[in-house]
């Protein structure tokens, strides 16, 4: 268990409920997989303690695991923030509400059409009173939602900058290893297969084919599902794409993939593009089935795996040419 794993958590809700799952088995059975909830408020605990739990986290560790767990971690206390302000807000709502039928109840809204007390010096002064409380209690929270906010995005944007210069700085130190698997076809067919990498190899390649960073650390390791009717979404929820957008074909993909600045919400594939000889380039995605990614192309609105030789060739040559610049390490086999 690595030492990010030992932390105390500040949440309410335990670390290990948000943890995506990950199967190792291909996923032609897709696994069935939840999002990660909103935390319950527990009366017992206090509400999100801030960022300031998350960030020691990140400033503690240097691995890219840790900057993940600490990215989640300050995701879920700024969730519970949100939750904390907006139950806040709706009993100020209630209260006043509340306070607005009884007087109209007791007759002393002038307004009231039910027989009763009349409106009084007291009363009067009673109602301004009490509906001068709750908007001074309206202004203390909205301006203390705005501080937190303020803090959690300070916060967000520390993390995202710490995590980008980790990842350059491990590709300066290492590169990631692929083996590229050869799988005939017939005479002018083949299915390319790359061996399976390690978490943090998965990362440094994201960054290396995209300039961009995965959200989450896991990501090419998660086949959960929603629908067992379904195979699992090449996007999460996340990152400005709606819980109903995580399914786009090859083409809404690649405007995706295309409109995101340092972070992309992958799922379970790595993508990248290769040119072609006569300009242009093509969209390969390499679709993470067990012990080994599956070399796709897209074609239309989907992928396929059966390459010709040309794709398959000009895919090796790609990785090929990442290697003479030592960017990859690269080792060719036939099946």
């Amino acid at each position: 268990m690595s030492a990010a794993k030992k932390r105390p958590t500040t949440g309410t809700k335990p670390p290990e409920a948000t943890q995506p799952s990950r199967h190792d088995t291909p996923v032609d059975t897709p696994a069935v997989g939840e999002s990660a909830p909103l935390p319950v408020r527990n009366t017992d605990t206090p509400w999100a303690a801030g960022p300031e739990g998350a960030l020691g986290q990140l400033r503690a560790l240097e691995t890219l695991e840790s900057t993940y767990d600490a990215w989640a971690e300050l995701k879920r206390e700024h969730a519970a923030s949100v939750i904390q302000f907006r139950e806040e807000q709706a009993r100020l709502t209630q209260q006043g509400s509340f306070l607005l039928g009884a007087v109209r109840a007791a007759g002393m809204d002038a307004n009231s059409t039910t027989p009763g007390l009349q409106p009084q010096g007291a009363a009067s002064d009673f109602l301004r009173d009490a509906e001068a409380k709750l908007a001074r209690a309206r202004d203390a929270v909205s301006q203390r939602e705005a501080e937190s906010e303020a803090r959690y995005q300070a916060a967000f944007t520390e993390v995202r900058a710490t995590l980008l210069d980790r990842v350059r700085r491990y590709l300066q130190r290492s590169h990631p290893h692929l083996t590229l698997l050869l799988r005939r076809v017939g005479a002018e067919r083949s299915i390319l297969h790359v061996a399976r990498v390690q978490p943090d190899e998965a990362v440094l390649l994201c960054y290396l084919l995209t300039q961009r960073v995965p959200s989450r650390y896991g990501f090419l390791f998660d086949d959960s599902t929603e629908d067992l009717s379904l195979p699992p979404a090449p996007l999460y929820a996340e990152e400005s794409v709606p819980s109903d957008a995580v399914r786009p074909d090859a083409p809404g993909l690649l405007r995706v993939i295309d409109a995101s600045a340092d972070v992309l919400p992958l799922k379970g594939f790595i993508p990248l593009r290769v040119p072609r000889p006569g300009g242009g380039e093509d969209f390969f995605r390499l679709l993470q089935r067990g012990a080994v990614m599956e070399v796709e192309i897209a074609d239309g609105p989907d992928f396929r795996s059966i390459l010709t030789r040309e794709e398959s060739e000009r895919f090796a040559g790609h990785l090929l040419r990442l290697k003479l610049e030592e960017r990859i390490g690269l080792d060719i086999e036939a099946g």
